[in-house]
């Protein structure tokens, strides 16, 4: 009985005092989407691109692809009347504080136009012209290079991944999500 009493007793304390809410609508949902991306982004790049001023400015954003693992969202904005375009990746994670608390991090890297489109086409090249180093030995070859402020670990397993390495987040770029961005972005930027 004194068993039973002291596991039923945990168990409620602890969904009582989990750090994870469930009002939020994350407990056990996908942690991370397109939406809630869409959603912190707005505020980035309205604050962190093109400025806030007391002058009306309009601005699109459209979130473009999510990573299958939540960890890496990519979104294009326009601001015509700032002249400004570009991607914006949204990176999101695991992180610890000093007293050793998980607790879940973002951060966004702005890439105007010009650069955006010199990473995806650097990325896409060098999945191509290094297809048959990627699958000789799926399971050993990798090949990284630096870009910018950022690393990209390209490998293979099962399909082309990337991984990108930013500001302390590590985040996960299958080749589905990251051709989705790149034909989106491409399209998006000749509109």
């Amino acid at each position: 009985m004194n068993i039973k009493l002291l596991i039923v007793s945990l168990l409620i304390s602890s969904i009582s005092f989990s750090q994870i809410s469930e009002s939020t609508g994350l407990y056990f949902a996908k942690e991370f989407s397109k939406d809630q991306a869409l959603y912190k982004a707005k505020d980035y790049v309205m604050t962190e691109v093109i400025g806030v001023e007391n002058a009306l400015i309009k601005f699109d954003i459209d979130p473009l692809a999510a990573a299958s693992s939540g960890e890496l969202t990519s979104l294009v904005y326009g601001c015509e009347e700032k002249n400004l375009s570009g991607l914006v990746l949204g990176f999101y994670g695991s992180r610890w504080n000093k007293a050793g608390v998980v607790y879940q991090a973002y951060a966004f890297k702005n890439l105007p136009e010009n650069k955006a489109l010199e990473i995806l086409s650097k990325l896409d090249s060098y999945i191509d012209n290094e297809s048959k180093y990627l699958s000789a030995d799926s399971d050993n070859n990798n090949m990284f290079f630096k870009y910018d402020d950022m690393t990209f670990l390209i490998y293979r397993d099962g399909s082309v991944k990337i991984r990108v390495f930013w500001n302390g987040f590590d985040s996960e770029w299958e080749s589905t999500a990251f051709g989705r961005t790149k034909r989106r972005f491409e399209r998006k930027i000749k509109d």
